[in-house]
């Protein structure tokens, strides 16, 4: 094995060449191989040898050359897939390089579906034959080969139910030779959108908006941001920029945090283009995976709409992603290959040529720093679409008006909701902690549940009548007795969660119709959808939710959004704790009074004066970001200084905190890095495996991947002791 080659010539390999194939394996880089038999091109899919195996890889570049070519193991057949594009190849290199990720494992996201390499299976149909033998005449089989005449080659079941007879009939007809298989293409598996449809109703603004981004498909490579408040009609702007982008012939990507609970986004789509776009994420079925994955590959999915992964997908001409709530930290992937993907798509964008968007009511800090450096461009929003109004967002003082003992919502909150009720409206409560309660303690003895495999407490979980780990999905039914001190029956739920809240507001509103919205309850698309059309024809009265209740929802009754902790989010040590809480707070508020009806918003919140909750009351977000920037700036942290994140994990805590001492020593010491650690991470057990961690802090101007790269290579990890790098972490758990 050897280092990657580059993507650039020679491109083609005539038999008895050597060239390098990528395995979509964890290695750091290609293996040659002999082109035999056929010549071969980069990118083509092509079958290889390995350890007593057939592997499924891709033809990188030219081999390395240093291995006499009689010693190499030939190339086993090139599948007949269209070949990984050039820019798709380049993409890889580049996340491999930036994310210190193995090669092999980049493909592999790319290589999601093997499957979809194969051809697909034609669809057989029937006609009649030419010259058929003679064969027994009955009315019914007159009338199959009457409908014949006019219809093209049917499969079996349609024909039958054409003809207006039993599938019997026709297959008697097959075999007395009346009627002959043939194949069939199959049609396409997306209909192209109509761009003929009238589409909503911009205001000036929105069309200014439009008219930019629009004007940026004829440009080349750019990134926009669209900065607009809530309600603001973003995705009816960006929607003028993917119909001229598909007006121009090609495809468009549109990324969303969670596109399994995207049912109104979807909707708005097939409004405005009359079909519903290619899906791609992790709940679609095996079939639906190939026939996408192909699609896309050969052209046919004009508009894919998709989560983070469908970036690596084979687009065969991109022109135009979109990244909607950028700001969104579903985008990044801490698992295997870390990367965030609104960042990976700028970069998409810069590898082939073509714009990207970014939107979002509550940006990130990362682009709006980006768009003060002039690197990426702004278009802005500021006001609600159709003369809706944002909602008058109110603290209340847990302090002055606290919920009654055992109870969560304030006397405050709740005459509020009293008064949305009498006027036929809707509310919701937002509490971002799934189950009823996160901790469950023994009243004798004070012992905690936690999990046995991960640095959690068991979260029960009333309505599964389980204690679940969050982390890795450990449960248990409540122990009859404490297994600390043996007392019976003395455990005691504490705190609130989703579940609770329900519970508490089902007593307070014996009428009220509720419903819980988690991942738990919505654990899918068609779960998703169901739960927003009963929300969207008032079937419920409140809604009780935990952060999937924040993702774009519209639901014009909804007038009060209770946030029942506000403080939640500003625990622990996340450099970004005081942003995420004010984007999310603002994503959730948003949901209110979206329509004619004005909305109201309470925060329940024993710290009125944080800088967040005052920003939220008075409407400063410029200036609290702005704030945000200069404590980073002055610390240097992201985005004005680089960060990364070195998790090291195993089974034994011994053999891992000796080889973080060695990797320790083997640290670089230079002037502009800061190296911390090791220590043990928050989540100092994670599914059995403990857990240590350093973070590396450095300028702008250092080569942090090369800085890293070198330290690595220094030291050989001992066996199960996983070395995972982290650049720009998102979490710290």
């Amino acid at each position: 094995m050897h280092a990657m080659s580059t993507t650039s010539t020679p491109s083609h390999f005539a038999p008895g060449s050597s060239v390098a194939v990528l395995l979509p394996l964890p290695l750091g880089g290609a293996y040659d191989y002999l082109a035999a038999g056929q010549p071969l091109a980069a990118g083509d899919f092509v079958a290889v040898p390995l350890a007593g195996r057939e592997v499924i890889g891709v033809v990188w570049g030219e081999g390395r050359g240093d291995i006499d070519a009689a010693k190499l193991r030939p190339v086993i057949r090139r599948l007949p897939a269209r070949p990984l594009p050039e820019v798709s190849r380049g993409f890889i290199d580049w996340v491999a390089r930036y994310t210190l990720a193995l090669p092999g494992a980049v493909l592999k996201m790319a290589m999601s579906v093997p499957a979809a390499l194969e051809p697909a299976r034609p669809l057989m149909a029937l006609r009649r034959a030419p010259a058929p033998p003679e064969f027994k005449d009955t009315p019914a089989r007159r009338k199959v080969l009457e409908a014949m005449t006019a219809l093209p080659p049917l499969a079996p079941a349609d024909l039958a139910r054409e003809a207006g007879v039993g599938p019997a009939v026709v297959k008697g007809l097959v075999e007395a030779g009346a009627l002959e298989p043939v194949e069939m293409a199959p049609p396409p598996a997306f209909a192209a959108p109509d761009l003929t449809l009238s589409r909503a109703e911009l205001s000036p603004g929105q069309q200014e908006a439009a008219d930019i981004l629009v004007a940026a498909l004829d440009k080349g490579f750019a990134v926009t941001l669209i900065d607009g408040v809530t309600g603001s009609g973003k995705t009816e702007v960006y929607f003028e920029a993917v119909a001229e982008a598909l007006a121009k012939g090609v495809q468009v990507l549109v990324l969303l945090p969670e596109i399994a609970l995207s049912a109104q986004w979807l909707e708005r789509f097939k409004r405005r283009f009359g079909v519903a776009p290619a899906l791609w994420h992790s709940d679609l079925g095996d079939a639906r995976r190939r026939e996408t994955w192909r699609a896309v590959a050969n052209g046919e999915a004009h508009v894919v709409v998709g989560a983070r992964s469908a970036l690596f997908l084979p687009f065969a001409d991109l022109g135009l992603i979109v990244v909607d709530e950028e700001h969104d930290g579903a985008f990044k992937q801490e698992d295997h290959v870390s990367y965030h993907a609104r960042d990976m798509a700028v970069v998409r964008g810069q590898l082939g040529g073509f714009p990207v968007v970014l939107a979002s009511a509550t940006p990130s800090l990362e682009s709006l720093a980006n768009v003060q450096a002039g690197r990426y461009g702004l278009v802005h929003l500021p006001d609600r679409h159709a003369g809706a109004v944002l909602p008058l967002i109110q603290t209340i003082d847990l302090r002055r008006h606290p919920p009654p003992r055992a109870h969560w919502l304030s006397p405050v909150l709740v005459e509020a909701m009293e008064e949305v009720f009498a006027a036929g409206e809707q509310a919701m409560l937002y509490l971002n902690r799934r189950g009823y309660a996160p901790l469950t303690l023994c009243r004798t003895c004070g012992h905690r549940l936690q999990c046995p495999h991960c640095t959690a407490w068991l979260v029960e979980h009333r309505s599964a009548s389980r204690l679940i780990c969050h982390h890795c999905g450990h449960h248990i039914r409540l122990p009859p007795k404490c297994p600390e001190c043996e007392a019976e029956d003395s455990f005691a739920a504490c705190g609130p969660g989703v579940e609770r809240v329900a519970e508490e507001a089902a007593k307070l509103f014996p009428q009220a119709r509720i419903a819980v919205m988690t991942s738990d309850t919505c654990s899918g698309p068609h779960a998703a959808a169901e739960f927003v059309r009963r929300v969207s024809d008032h079937e419920v009265d409140l809604l009780v939710g935990t952060q999937i209740v924040a993702k774009g929802y519209h639901f014009p009754m909804l007038t009060l959004v209770g946030v029942v902790d506000a403080d939640l989010g500003l625990e622990g040590g996340d450099l970004r704790a005081g942003e995420r809480t004010h984007q999310l707070l603002s994503q959730v508020a948003g949901r209110a009074g979206r329509a004619e009806r004005p909305g109201r918003v309470f925060l329940q919140t024993y710290q009125p004066d944080h800088p967040v909750m005052r920003a939220l009351r008075v409407g400063e977000r410029d200036s609290f970001m702005a704030r945000e920037a200069d404590f980073r700036r002055d610390a240097g942290m992201p985005p004005f200084g680089r960060l990364a994140a070195l998790i090291l994990s195993g089974p034994d805590a011994a053999v891992l905190d000796g080889f973080a001492r060695t990797l320790a020593k083997a640290a670089p010491h230079a002037q502009s890095i800061q190296i911390l650690g090791p220590a043990p991470a928050p989540m100092a057990l994670l599914r059995g495996k403990h857990r240590r961690r350093f973070l590396v802090q450095c300028g702008r101007t250092i080569n942090l991947q090369a800085l890293l790269r070198d330290w690595l290579a220094k030291v050989t990890a001992p066996r199960g002791v996983r070395v995972q790098v982290d650049v720009d972490p998102y979490s710290f758990f």
